[in-house]
């Protein structure tokens, strides 16, 4: 084992990739509501959510207006009226969590680190839809760990939300941990905050354009294998 014995993972577009689950959430409630549904505005409610989650994220708008505002945004540009967008997050938030896909076979990755370093899920999002999909992945049972910002009570990349964290790992030290994940923004600037060590996780080799400090980079999850040390390590 190397310098980290800690892995603080980030849960959507990360170990589980959200855009396809959003994709299917989007598409499943509009056809339950009876409307039309298209490429464009699918792509078109995934920027608009990505707009609200960023001001959840600086503390501009509270969560529960977040939610439902995305949906009146996105039905005020689109012509809809007469739609409920609070009753529409309600079905969105279900189909949101009933559905998983992993990410570079994220599942066996996590399944073979357990044992060999402690895990934690640090995510933002929907209580009942992270927790729901996290059972249904499996992904629960082979954590040591999971915080779901609404619960904690403080969102990435707060740091109130990763110190109320680390107060409930045993034996935590932030110079022996690091988190993984893909955004910027929520994970790699709240671990720069909190201390800990970051790995944006980057399959699309995208520039940082911020000023937030990367310490290691990946293009697939089984790379942090070499950053544990323990890349010949199968158990």
């Amino acid at each position: 084992m190397g310098q980290f014995d800690t892995v603080l993972w980030d849960v959507d577009q990360t170990l589980l990739d959200f855009k396809r689950s959003e994709d299917y959430a989007v598409r499943y409630c509009f056809g339950l509501f009876g409307l039309e549904v298209d490429d464009r505005i699918v792509e078109r409610y995934s920027i608009i959510n990505e707009g609200y989650w960023r001001r959840i994220e600086t503390g501009e708008i509270r969560k529960k207006d977040a939610l439902t505002g995305r949906f009146q945004t996105l039905f005020g540009e689109i012509g809809i009226t007469g739609v409920d967008a609070e009753a529409f997050q309600e079905e969105y938030a279900e189909a949101l969590g009933s559905v998983y896909y992993f990410q570079d076979d994220s599942y066996e990755l996590v399944k073979s680190l357990k044992g060999v370093c402690r895990q934690y899920l640090v995510t933002n999002g929907v209580t009942r839809t992270q927790r729901k999909k996290l059972q249904l992945s499996g992904l629960d049972k082979l954590v040591d760990g999971i915080f779901v910002s609404e619960q904690i009570g403080a969102p990435k990349p707060q740091k109130e939300y990763f110190e109320r964290c680390f107060a409930q790992m045993p034996g935590f030290r932030k110079e022996r941990a690091i988190i993984v994940g893909d955004s910027l923004t929520s994970d790699m600037l709240g671990g720069n905050r909190a201390g800990v060590a970051t790995c944006w996780y980057n399959p699309g080799g995208l520039e940082n354009l911020s000023e937030v400090r990367i310490d290691y980079e990946i293009r697939n999850l089984n790379e942090i294998r070499g950053i544990l040390g323990i890349e010949n390590d199968r158990t």
